[in-house]
């Protein structure tokens, strides 16, 4: 039987450090956010439902998916945005199964699913154990605020628009504490591995 990790974590919390650690033990990683472009790829079914759904202003000139202009579509009217997770959701989980079981019947022992709305989209039941990166709420903010350029006030709005990270914690089967050194994060990931025999 191989086993399911959930990675998972928030906004700047260092999910994308520890999912690099996974990679450089040699662990195949489904990761969402590209399965979530893979999907309205050029000549997609998805993509398709969207043009059907949003008409052509949904398109760029060559043929991609616009996202800047769905994005101003959606962002002010909820139930447009409500069909365009429709098409799109669906469509995200049964590749991301797709690769799943793809990496299984390849024989992998573990397979990590990299999903960021883990928690927020209920896809608990996709995987066995569930790891989420976490750091106190003020290393968010801060570290939001650096990488993204963001005044306070903007970063706390991206941030309070997914769970806390305490109740993700709630849910984990562990939890990486990402407040120190990369170094404390790679003994923290390493351990875990151990514990779940994962690795030797």
């Amino acid at each position: 039987m191989s086993m399911i990790i959930g990675l998972t974590g928030s906004i700047a919390s260092g999910k994308s450090t520890v999912a690099n650690m996974l990679k450089d033990y040699g662990l195949p990683i489904v990761d969402a956010d590209l399965v979530a472009r893979i999907v309205v790829e050029p000549g997609t079914p998805t993509l398709q439902k969207i043009v059907e759904a949003f008409g052509e202003v949904a398109l760029t000139e060559d043929g991609a998916m616009n996202r800047q202009k769905i994005g101003e579509i959606i962002f002010n009217d909820e139930e447009k945005r409500k069909q365009l997770n429709s098409i799109i959701h669906p469509a995200i989980r049964q590749e991301m199964l797709r690769q799943r079981d793809e990496h299984v019947a390849k024989g992998a022992q573990t397979v990590i699913m990299d999903i960021p709305l883990l928690f927020e989209s209920k896809l608990q039941h996709f995987v066995d154990k569930i790891l989420v990166v976490s750091v106190t709420e003020e290393t968010q903010l801060k570290r939001l605020m650096e990488r993204n350029q963001l005044s306070e006030q903007e970063a706390t709005a991206r941030i309070s628009s997914q769970l806390p990270l305490s109740i993700k914690e709630q849910g984990a089967d562990a939890v990486i504490n990402n407040n120190g050194t990369i170094e404390e994060t790679a003994e923290q990931l390493q351990r875990i591995l151990r514990n779940w025999e994962v690795i030797e």
